[in-house]
Parts: C-alpha cells; sequence; structure tokens
C-alpha cells in the first residue's frame, strides 16, 4: 500500500462509528514510517466542532477499503482559554 493509498479512506472506531476521512499522512523520516493521519470532515458528535484531528498511526487496527481505529477518546473538546492559559502558567 502506497501513502498515497490513505487519502479519502473513511475512518471509524472499532464499535462502527464514523470518526472522518483522511485528508494527510504524516511521515516520521527518520523511523522511515507512517506517524499521524490528518482527519477532516469529523463527526461532530464525538470531535467538537468538526475540527480536523490528527491520530497517531499507532491507534490503527486495520486499513482496507475503510480504516478501523482500535482506540479513539469518546469525545474531542477544544480546550478553553482560562485552560490553555492554566497550562501555561504550569
Amino acid at each position: 500500500m502506497n501513502v498515497t493509498d490513505f487519502i479519502n479512506l473513511p475512518v471509524y472506531t472499532n464499535r462502527g462509528i464514523y470518526v472522518g476521512e483522511v485528508r494527510n499522512v504524516l511521515i516520521d523520516v527518520d523511523e522511515k514510517c507512517v506517524a499521524k493521519l490528518i482527519l477532516t470532515e469529523t463527526n461532530k458528535n464525538i470531535v467538537e466542532g468538526g475540527m480536523d484531528v490528527a491520530v497517531p498511526y499507532r491507534w490503527v487496527a486495520a486499513v482496507g477499503d475503510i480504516i478501523i481505529l482500535s482506540y479513539f477518546p469518546e469525545r474531542v473538546e477544544i480546550p478553553s482559554k482560562s485552560e490553555e492559559e492554566e497550562e501555561e502558567q504550569e
């Protein structure tokens, strides 16, 4: 399989919930392997605002006509400004 074969593949959790579709693939040049998949058009029920997310390739369980993830958080949320400021102060 070529890296370009990942583009536009739909991505699902191991429970069959649609997550999004692959927009891009990040390569770890030093390790010569796929590092992350960038997903777009994400499911707004599990990704706040349907924003693009990066999924570590180690979460991928299977690749074929679709991609199945072995893990995905129940909900991905954008941190609020106050949470970001607290993290910076620590």
